[in-house]
């Protein structure tokens, strides 16, 4: 069983639309995504305001910040 995650990112962020791309081939096999805009939080945006996207395990709370590739998020997620 795969762990759910969390993508933080926000509206018009380039690279999040990046990520968010490549985690669709995660998505498609089983891995649960919730996209998380930054924007909706003053924490969030004081958190990852420079760092987004951040991928964030919700069992571990272990983050994974950009650049990231595929065999990257393969690691992250065992």
């Amino acid at each position: 069983m795969q762990p759910e995650c969390q993508l933080f990112g926000t509206l018009g962020c380039h690279l999040c639309e990046v990520a968010e791309a490549l985690l669709m081939s995660f998505v498609d096999h089983g891995l649960q995504v919730e996209l998380v805009d930054i924007a909706e939080q003053e924490e969030w945006v004081e958190r990852y305001g420079v760092r987004i996207p951040v991928l964030r395990r919700n069992d571990t709370g272990a983050e994974l910040d950009w650049p990231f590739d595929a065999e990257q998020i393969v690691a992250f997620l065992r």
